[in-house]
Order: C-alpha cells, then sequence, then structure tokens
C-alpha cells in the first residue's frame, strides 16, 4: 500500500457537485446537504481496507456526531470501488455501516469522477466546506492517525467548531495521509 498525502488545495475552492448511490441504491446528491439552516459539510474519501482510513474510521463517525450538533453534516465517499479490492465492494460497505455503526451516508463513487474532481489522492482524504460551498479545511483529522490515545490536537475538530461560530478556520492545515485511490486504469 503506497503512502501518500492529501494534495494542497487552495481554501476557498468550491466544492463540486455530486450525485453517488449508497450501497442499497438510493441516490444521495451533494445539493440536499446544503439546507438553509447548514453550516457547512464534512465531506471524507474513505475506504475499508487501507489501516490509515480503518484507523480514524471511530474518530471520524465521533466528529460527525459532533459536527451535527453544531449544524454541520457528514458525508463519505468510497472511491476504491475496483476489483482489486473486494474488501472496499458495495456489499463490504453495508456490512461495515452496520459493524461500525455508520450515521451518515457512506456512498459509491463507482466511476471515481467525484474522487477526481474533488482531487483526492488518499484514504482518508478530507475536506470541510462551509454553507457557501467553499472549502474551509483539507488537512488531517488530527495529529496522530496510529495512536488515538497519544492525539494532542484534533485540527478537524477545531475547524468544525470555528466554522459552525462562524469564525476563521485556521490557515495551519497538515495534510491528510494515507493510502494511495485505487485508480483504475
Amino acid at each position: 500500500m503506497a503512502l501518500i498525502e492529501s494534495l494542497a488545495i487552495p481554501l476557498g475552492t468550491r466544492m463540486q457537485s455530486f450525485s453517488l448511490k449508497t450501497p442499497g441504491g438510493q441516490s444521495c446528491d451533494s445539493a440536499q446537504f446544503f439546507t438553509p439552516q447548514a453550516k457547512g459539510l464534512l465531506v471524507a474519501f474513505t475506504c475499508n481496507h487501507c489501516p490509515y482510513a480503518v484507523a480514524v474510521w471511530p474518530r471520524l463517525i465521533r466528529l460527525a456526531g459532533f459536527a451535527e450538533e453544531v449544524g454541520v453534516q457528514t458525508v463519505a465517499i468510497n472511491p476504491n470501488i475496483n476489483p482489486d479490492y473486494p474488501d472496499d465492494s458495495p456489499e463490504n460497505m453495508t456490512r461495515k455501516i452496520k459493524e461500525w455503526g455508520i450515521p451518515f451516508p457512506y456512498l459509491i463513487d463507482e466511476t471515481q469522477k467525484t474522487a477526481k474532481d474533488f482531487k483526492a489522492q488518499c484514504t482518508p482524504d478530507i475536506y470541510l466546506f462551509d454553507r457557501a460551498q467553499k472549502l474551509a479545511y483539507h488537512g488531517r483529522i488530527d495529529d496522530n492517525w496510529k495512536e488515538e490515545s497519544k492525539v494532542r490536537h484534533e485540527e478537524l475538530k477545531d475547524a468544525i467548531q470555528a466554522l459552525a461560530k462562524g469564525q476563521a478556520v485556521s490557515l495551519d492545515q497538515k495534510p491528510s495521509m494515507g493510502c494511495s485511490i485505487k485508480w483504475r486504469s
């Protein structure tokens, strides 16, 4: 598994719209997250098999709960729908949704177009957009992906909190890192 970091994307970049399906076949459009009361949207490109993604899934789920409390929605997108990676199949996504208790949409990016539109590189690759659909944060969840007990700085939580309060999100954003997206040729 190739370790790779997320790309530097200019803050303020407008979010690319998307329309994807859940493993159960329900359509999910990005516009549905931007209701008048919504303060933002957390988008996580992730998967089931990458050790980096697996290590932070519990934190992502907890952060989504915190985010929802302050008016920020969450969606996860799996770009690794690839026959060479059966752990990331829609069937296994359904199992993980149940096993991990994922309370937000976990969507299939079968064509990988959405990942390409976002310039996603790794799993996890984290984006936080404000209510105007402009990028406010693109970085790691916290300062220790491997050992949650050693986390000292929860950068994503701080960004969500600032966004929800209408405050400036810190410009000190460290890239996310993880396994490379399994691009189809």
